[in-house]
């Protein structure tokens, strides 16, 4: 069931933004919204990259990413980017997701020294926030589009 919020509170696209990440932060992922798991996934990959970059994705992310596997979820990620139109995002996700991900699993098992995950990692992460924020818009749009998909507006 989807929550349901007033149309008085959803005037405008900075209050469908904070109504959707509501929703998202009591989101149980996976379920059968389509739309519902898109948005989180989404969600999700933007706020661990805006809190700590890839090194807090994976690590708060990591039971979702280990249950899809690497390659699904960097597929799915970078597609829903594009579809949102983060391309340059995507593009970054493409070039380097699962090499990360093999490097940060193995710094975790004791395979590797740091220096072998971090020094990637920067340049990863560099190339995201060389963005400025732009994903910020890309996602807002996203949001107003589907937000009547993710709450019941009652009047």
């Amino acid at each position: 069931m989807k929550p349901q919020m007033k149309k008085s509170d959803l005037q405008d696209s900075n209050e469908i933004w904070n109504a959707v990440i509501t929703v998202m932060t009591e989101y149980e992922y996976p379920s059968d919204s389509i739309v519902g798991n898109d948005t989180y996934l989404l969600y999700q990959y933007y706020s661990e990259l805006e809190s700590g970059g890839h090194e807090s994705l994976f690590t708060w992310f990591s039971e979702t990413i280990d249950m899809m596997g690497i390659l699904q979820y960097s597929g799915k990620i970078t597609a829903l980017l594009e579809k949102i139109g983060a391309v340059e995002y995507a593009a970054i996700e493409k070039k380097y997701m699962i090499a990360l991900w093999e490097k940060y699993n193995a710094l975790e098992n004791g395979e590797i020294e740091e220096n072998a995950f971090y020094s990637i990692l920067e340049k990863v992460d560099g190339e995201y926030y060389q963005l400025d924020g732009k994903l910020d818009h890309f996602l807002q749009n996203h949001f107003v589009e589907v937000h009547q998909q993710l709450i019941d507006i009652i009047e």
